[in-house]
C-alpha cells in the first residue's frame, strides 16, 4: 500500500509518502528542494555517484512512521544538505525547515 499525505510544518507544506513493503516500510518527506528518508536512503551513494546532481537529503534510521521520521535525529546528510546548514543529529523536522 502507498499512502501520500501533506504535512505542514510552521506553515510550510511537505509531501509525506509511506510505502508498505514486505517486512519494512519506505518513508519519505519532501518538498521541491529536498527530502528526508528512512534508513533505505544511501547518502554515500548520493554523494559519490550522484554528487553532480546536488541532491539535498537526510537519512534517519530506526523509524517506522512519518511522525517518527520527523522527530528522529538524522543519522547522515548529503554534502549539498550540509551546505544549507543541515547536519547529522538535527531532527527531520528541523532539516526540512532549512529546505524551504
Amino acid at each position: 500500500m502507498v499512502t501520500v499525505n501533506t504535512v505542514s510544518i510552521e506553515g510550510h507544506s511537505f509531501t509525506a509518502v509511506s510505502v508498505s513493503l514486505p517486512k519494512t516500510t519506505l518513508l519519505t518527506v519532501s518538498n521541491d528542494h529536498g527530502y528526508i528518508m528512512c534508513g533505505a536512503l544511501d547518502v554515500g551513494l548520493l554523494n559519490r555517484l550522484l554528487g553532480d546532481r546536488k541532491i539535498i537529503a537526510g537519512r534517519a534510521t530506526g523509524v517506522k512512521t512519518i511522525e517518527e521520521l520527523l522527530a528522529a535525529p538524522l543519522e547522515s546528510v548529503t554534502l549539498e544538505a550540509e551546505s544549507l546548514g543541515i547536519t547529522a543529529g538535527m531532527t527531520g523536522e528541523q532539516a526540512l525547515l532549512k529546505m524551504c
